[in-house]
This record gives C-alpha cells, sequence and structure tokens, in this order.
C-alpha cells in the first residue's frame, strides 16, 4: 500500500516539477513560434523578393550607362586604321566607348510593371500575416492539448489517491466480514487500471509537449513545459454579434479574402502589362567612341631650302591680257621619313566621334506571341476572379461553422459543469454507502469511474469551449497577438 500511495505521490511531483527551468505561457509560445517558425521565415523570404521585383521596376525607369574598352594586335594585310589603306604590318589598337539609352515610349509598359510590384508586395505582406495567424491557431491548440492532458491526469491521480484509501479501508471490512473477499480484488483491479491510465496521461503530456515544442521549433524536448494557468472562459459576448455581422468584419480582417483580391488585381496588371505588346516602343541612344594605334600617323617631307617649289607644268588658268598660261607650283621634295605615332591621350582627342538618335519599333507580326499572351492573361484573370469568388464563400460557411461550433462548445460546456455536479453527488452518495458496507465494490468502481470522466469532460469541453470563442474573435477582428486567454 506504501507503495501505491508513493506512485501517485510520484506521479503529481512529476506532473508538477516537469521543466522547472521555464514555464511558457500560451502569449510567450505564440509570439516565439511567429518570430521562429520555419515556414514563417521562408515566407518572409518573398517578401524580399517583392522589393527586389520592385527595384527592379523603379531602375526599369532609369537610362542605361556602358563602357566599352578594347587593345587588340593584328599582324599580316590589315587595314591602316589612318590611312586606310592595305598593307602587311603588325599594329595594335586600342578604342573606348560609352553608350547610353533610355525608353521614351513604351505603352506605359514600365508603370504597370510598377503598379504589378507594389501590388505583389502587398500580397507578400497578406501571406505573412495569414501564415503568422495560422501558427498562432495551431499553437493556441497544441498549448490547449496538453493543458487537457494535464487537467485530465490531475483528475486521475486524485482519484487513484481516493482509491489507495478504499483499498485500506475495504480490506478492513473484508477482515470483519462485512464484505467479501471480492470487493477487495474489485477496488485493487480498479486502482490497476487508474495506474494505467496516470500513465497514459502522461506520456499524452510528453506527446503533447513535444508537438508544441516542434511548433516553436525548439529542439530542448526534455526541458520544454507550460505554465498550468487557471485559464477561463472569457469574450463570451460574441456569441450575441450575429453571423452576418461577423462574416461582413471576417471580409475586412481575414487575410484568405484580402490574398484572393490581392491576386486579381495582380492578373488584371498583368493583362494591361500583356496588351503593352501591341504598342510601339521609342528609344534614345547616345555613343561616344574613340581610338589609338601604334602605326605612324603620316609621312614627314623635306623641302630642298634652295628652291623650296617648282612649276609643276599643270595650266591652272590664263592671263586675260597677254594671253600668258598659268601654271601651278608644287613641293619641291628631296626626301622624307615616316612620322612616329601621336601621343596616347593626344589620338583619343583627336580621333573620337559620337553618334546620338532616337530607335522607333513598331510591332507588326510576331507570330501571334503577343496576342498569346494576351489570351492567357485575360484567362489568368477569370481564374483568379472565381478564386476570389471561392475564398469569399469559404470564408461565410467558416464563419457560420465556427459560430454553430461555438454555441455547441458551450452548451457542452454548460452540461458538463451540471454532469459534474451530478456525478459528484452520486459519488459521494455511493462512497458514503461503500464506507459502511451498503454497496460493493463494482458499484462504488463505476461511479467514481463516472466522476472522473466528468471532471475529464468539463476540461475537454472548457478548453473547446476557448479555443471555439478565440477563433470567432479572429473572424472578427481581434488581432492574434491580443487575444485574451
Amino acid at each position: 500500500m506504501k507503495k501505491a500511495i508513493l506512485f501517485c505521490i510520484t506521479a503529481l511531483l512529476a506532473l508538477t516539477t516537469f521543466g522547472q527551468e521555464r514555464k511558457w505561457t500560451l502569449q510567450e509560445c505564440v509570439q516565439y513560434a511567429i518570430e521562429n517558425n520555419i515556414n514563417i521565415q521562408q515566407t518572409t523570404l518573398d517578401l524580399e523578393s517583392a522589393a527586389i521585383d520592385k527595384s527592379d521596376a523603379v531602375g526599369a525607369f532609369l537610362p542605361t550607362l556602358n563602357g566599352t574598352a578594347s587593345n587588340s594586335w593584328q599582324t599580316g594585310l590589315t587595314q591602316n586604321v589612318l590611312t586606310g589603306v592595305l598593307e602587311s604590318q603588325q599594329t595594335r589598337n586600342s578604342s573606348f566607348g560609352v553608350s547610353s539609352g533610355v525608353r521614351l515610349i513604351n505603352g506605359f509598359r514600365n508603370h504597370k510593371v510598377l503598379d504589378r510590384a507594389e501590388l505583389s508586395k502587398i500580397a507578400a505582406d497578406y501571406n505573412i500575416a495569414k501564415l503568422k495567424d495560422d501558427v498562432a491557431l495551431n499553437v493556441a491548440v497544441a498549448y490547449l492539448q496538453v493543458l487537457l492532458a494535464k487537467e485530465s491526469a490531475k483528475v486521475i491521480i486524485t482519484q487513484n489517491a481516493v482509491t489507495q484509501e478504499q483499498i485500506d479501508r475495504t480490506q478492513e471490512l473484508v477482515d470483519g466480514g462485512v464484505l467479501p473477499r471480492g470487493d477487495l480484488l474489485e477496488i485493487r483491479a480498479t486502482n490497476a487500471s487508474e495506474r494505467q491510465r496516470i500513465v497514459a496521461a502522461e506520456n499524452s503530456i510528453a506527446i503533447g509537449l513535444v508537438n508544441l515544442a516542434q511548433l516553436l521549433n525548439i529542439s530542448d524536448f526534455e526541458n520544454f513545459d507550460i505554465a498550468d494557468g487557471n485559464y477561463t472562459v472569457q469574450g463570451e459576448s460574441i456569441l450575441e454579434t450575429q453571423p452576418e455581422v461577423l462574416i461582413s468584419s471576417a471580409k475586412d480582417n481575414r487575410y484568405d479574402v484580402k490574398i484572393a483580391e490581392q491576386n486579381e488585381a495582380i492578373a488584371q496588371k498583368d493583362l494591361e502589362i500583356s496588351k503593352t505588346g501591341l504598342y510601339p516602343t521609342l528609344d534614345a541612344f547616345f555613343n561616344y567612341n574613340t581610338r589609338e594605334s601604334n602605326r605612324a600617323s603620316g609621312f614627314n617631307t623635306i623641302l630642298d631650302p634652295d628652291n623650296p617649289v617648282i612649276d609643276s607644268g599643270n595650266p591652272i588658268g590664263v592671263v586675260g591680257a597677254t594671253g600668258d598660261v598659268v601654271t601651278s607650283l608644287t613641293p619641291n621634295i628631296i626626301g622624307g621619313n615616316e612620322v612616329g605615332p601621336l601621343p596616347f591621350v593626344e589620338q583619343l582627342y583627336l580621333n573620337d566621334g559620337i553618334s546620338y538618335g532616337l530607335s522607333l519599333r513598331v510591332p507588326v507580326f510576331n507570330g501571334w506571341s503577343t496576342k498569346n499572351q494576351i489570351k492567357r492573361s485575360k484567362v489568368n484573370v477569370m481564374r483568379a476572379e472565381f478564386q476570389k469568388e471561392l475564398a469569399e464563400q469559404n470564408l461565410r460557411t467558416a464563419v457560420y461553422q465556427a459560430y454553430t461550433d461555438a454555441k455547441a462548445a458551450k452548451e457542452s460546456y454548460e452540461a458538463a459543469k451540471l454532469a459534474v455536479e451530478s456525478q459528484e453527488l452520486a459519488y459521494q452518495y455511493a462512497k458514503d454507502r461503500y464506507d459502511v458496507g451498503l454497496t460493493n465494490a463494482f458499484d462504488f468502481s463505476q461511479s467514481k469511474l463516472r466522476y472522473d470522466n466528468a471532471q475529464i469532460e468539463l476540461a475537454r469541453s472548457k478548453y473547446d469551449y476557448i479555443f471555439r470563442i478565440k477563433v470567432l474573435e479572429l473572424y472578427f477582428g481581434v488581432p492574434v497577438t491580443e487575444l485574451k486567454f
């Protein structure tokens, strides 16, 4: 008997000392899950991608600027870059350039792409917010399940302590000849069954804590535990709100419909973007180029210093008064040599050039690709409209279902409280009769089991009712971080 009592004490201590390092409240679990959940972190990357897309859209309005530079060597018959004559030579040439361009007209495509990027960013925000709500609800469900498992275990452990006392009392009654030995065997069998239920309840607690820790992305399962707070039913007044009011509020606050609306807007914008392919595009451009070479830049002639010019014999006119023919003079070249290349910077200055202008592209025929893209965009718009309509229908159904579930949970909770009161009286009556030998152990055990089950059902219906109310509050627009338990 002492071992059995020690078992109950040990079980109670296990419930009260499990995870002494920290006791997590529901609010702490929700906040930690929102900050550390991997799915939320992954969805946050979508927001970063949307910001990058917006940056791309803004950049499309800006002109492009590119620089070029090249240095090449040529051997054999090549064109002299200075004279244009083909020569057998070995040369080195360098060229440099800067080009810039900007799109002036493209059917307002850039504006529409920027608008789409803004819509995508909003949709990403909604997706993150929805996921946070979903994670918070999942955490709340897992948390309440652990609380229910703990309360169920406490009920069984407390009642098992009573069973231990009844074993001693039954032994005395059997020894005194008041009760048959079969009653002692029955009460011992009840004790064994309760101890088995205690082990199962403790296992349910451990499994529930592991599931909750996984939602929080916590790997230290052994030291994880939750606070055994006295959670009461709060916010029952929301049941007085008509379902249509809840639906209207849910449309304004729940992210399912908002996401569908944004996706429809994005599809509409994609259609507008695809239509810009039918319009001409006008681009402006500007180019600057220069070059230099290691080849000679020319030929330096040497004139006869005594007779620098001579008569070429080529007539260029006639003197009217005398009739004499006038011939041209030509330099009297007696020699010469090639001039080496000009300095690098001077060549760049002398050999530069610019080009600028406008470029117009008018789409005439491209294999129906633009028209087909427009058709695809229209299909996507219709698909998004159906998705939005479906989201609204699902939301209406979900709100009505949540409202009905909450009312049913309230009735179940009220009935469970009455059942506990009735079963407690019946149990106390059976216990008093059993203590004086007026009823057998089987009837007493059955009464005790019904009382245990009534207490467990009360705890279950209580936490179910709490959860159903919180779901309605979310639909009504209460932020998940402001829910009160």
